[in-house]
């Protein structure tokens, strides 16, 4: 076995899936619930909130199933003019960009070296 054919079955044994749509979804997608692997009430709270935010969502809520188990199941139900896959991109999309700009906005302030420190 050559080392590229090697490196390329060791990378798939090691990639998990992710996301996954659990069965029950609605034909058109339209309704959904997605189970999300080695996540928790962190990402679950925040990505709700923002796709709650969209005007297409009727309802969406997260689960964490069992605290022993590193799942998050999310929950999404919208209107027809738009789908439950679309919606939960678009939802971790806008949070990466969120995360990114906190980063960004954050960098600028320590590199201003402008600290104060409390000595209570």
């Amino acid at each position: 076995m050559s080392a590229d054919n090697q490196e390329t079955t060791e990378s798939t044994e090691n990639h998990i899936e992710k996301i996954r749509i659990l069965p029950g979804a609605s034909h058109d997608l339209t309704s959904a619930t997605f189970e999300i692997k080695e996540e928790d009430h962190t990402l679950g709270n925040s990505l709700r909130y923002l796709i709650m935010r969209n005007p297409q969502v009727d309802f969406c809520g997260y689960s964490i199933p069992h605290p022993s188990e590193e799942i998050m199941n999310i929950r999404i139900q919208t209107t027809e003019e738009t789908n439950s896959v679309d919606v939960l991109n678009k939802g971790l999309d806008d949070l990466i960009s969120i995360c990114q700009f906190a980063m960004k906005s954050f960098q600028v302030e320590l590199e201003k070296k402008e600290y104060e420190f409390s000595s209570s």
